[in-house]
């Protein structure tokens, strides 16, 4: 792909599409799959920069993944817990979920590793995780830094017991945990302490767990996820499972609809998702969009006509889809809750708020998030800082702006390594 790309403007659009399969959800049936005993199949998996690094430590680590159907298909042989290449040194690109979950995974198994990535992943914190680990008897530890990539582990089983993880700062270490928690000698009970970030992908990780055989239990205080128990040892089942399409991936499409005043179908992902992204259809609604709920499929129509007051927490991966739409609606949009994005690929709050101006709105940043003032709207060119959702939010505004130019369109590998020809092709109505 060209170092850039200028967005082609476009009239209503109305189509629908279905997009690739979910990061989320890959990466967890990935982990899964690779402890069960027995082989999966995952069906609908995505094929992308955070999947592939994945894959690669997994293929190091001795556990075969085989690829099919232009690769949405993947058979994994479970290793049991017990990895056939008890040693590795792992580059996991900037793929958070990646180097969280396999660090919790192999703390789980027994053998010496280092987990590394890009530089800005050296900067992106796991220090809670590797503490909770300790705590049940890993040896894991910031090489360079303390708290930070790259990892080394000394690993020789979780013992199990009481451990406690923050939850302000990812949630993706909770998940990480909780999917090595099965393995271990005896029970876990994770106590979650600050207010969890992203609660939805925590059940989302409980959901896939229980997929490949395992007995979540009961969590307390249900709304917080404060204290969760799981029971071990436990083993994970080989099995033939089906992965959702990407809601993250569905947002800009959902918004692509809400910006030109057409309507667009994301087919086969329905509001009882596993996902809690597709919760930014409430949002649209909210603006003034239609939106028309089925079991397997959402549309949304009309343009959005208003700002909207909300708490992104739970859905924070699309506060830059949000951000693109509410440049074309009457009033301020005012987003809260979001101050772990922060840490994400880029600084979604401080580097989102850079490139709006760029555009014409003013913007009011807050450490836990952002007010969006529309304003006579311009040509600009759009610096991504090697964030996919940064490309992929921001282009939506050349739907109806001559001369919004895109740099480093190529950085959508990350998740959805076509999605300007996906574009591209639903503005031409295509569906």
């Amino acid at each position: 792909m060209n170092d850039r790309i200028q967005v082609a403007t476009s009239g209503p659009i109305v189509g629908s599409i279905q997009p690739p399969g979910s990061k989320s959800i890959t990466n967890r049936a990935l982990v899964c799959a690779a402890l069960a005993h027995g082989n999966s199949i995952l069906r609908g998996a995505l094929d992308s920069e955070d999947t592939q690094v994945m894959i690669d430590s997994l293929d190091r680590l001795g556990i075969v993944v085989e690829a099919s159907d232009e690769k949405q298909t993947l058979a994994v042989t479970g290793c049991g817990g017990r990895l056939p290449k008890p040693t590795g040194d792992l580059f996991v690109g900037n793929s958070g979920t990646t180097i969280r979950f396999l660090t919790a995974m192999l703390a789980a198994c027994e053998g010496e590793f280092r987990l590394d990535g890009v530089p800005r992943m050296r900067e992106r914190p796991i220090g809670d995780l590797m503490d909770a680990l300790n705590r049940l008897g890993s040896d894991c530890q910031g090489e360079i830094k303390p708290g930070f990539p790259p990892v080394k582990l000394k690993a020789r089983g979780l013992g199990g017991g009481d451990v406690e993880v923050r939850g302000d700062v990812s949630s993706q270490f909770l998940s990480g945990l909780l999917m090595a928690a099965p393995v271990a000698k005896n029970p876990v009970r994770v106590h979650v302490t600050g207010d969890l970030v992203s609660k939805p992908y925590v059940h989302m990780t409980l959901a896939v767990m229980k997929s490949f055989g395992i007995d979540v239990g009961q969590t307390r205080s249900e709304d917080s996820l404060s204290l969760i128990e799981l029971a071990a040892p436990q083993k994970y089942t080989g099995i033939d499972y089906q992965i959702e399409p990407d809601a993250s991936a569905a947002s800009y499409f959902w918004a692509a609809a809400a910006i030109t005043g057409g309507s667009v179908t994301v087919k086969n992902l329905g509001p009882d998702a596993l996902q809690g992204d597709v919760g930014i259809v409430d949002c649209l609604e909210q603006m003034g969009c239609r939106v028309e709920r089925q079991p397997h499929q959402i549309t949304v129509s009309g343009k959005a006509l208003r700002g909207i007051e909300v708490d992104m927490n739970a859905i924070s991966d699309t506060v830059q889809t949000l951000a693109a739409v509410a440049l074309f609606v009457d009033g301020p949009t005012i987003i809260h809750g979001v101050g772990h994005i922060r840490h994400k690929e880029t600084d979604r709050i401080g580097d989102l708020a850079r490139e709006l101006r760029k555009l014409g709105a003013t913007v009011e940043e807050r450490d836990e998030g952002l007010t969006i003032i529309p304003g006579p709207l311009k040509a600009a060119t759009i610096e991504t800082y090697r964030d996919h959702r940064m490309a992929m939010s921001l282009a939506l505004p050349g739907l109806l702006v001559p001369g919004v130019v895109i740099l480093d369109p190529g950085c959508t590998a990350k998740t959805y390594p076509h999605y300007f020809e996906d574009l591209a092709a639903l503005c031409r109505g295509a569906h």
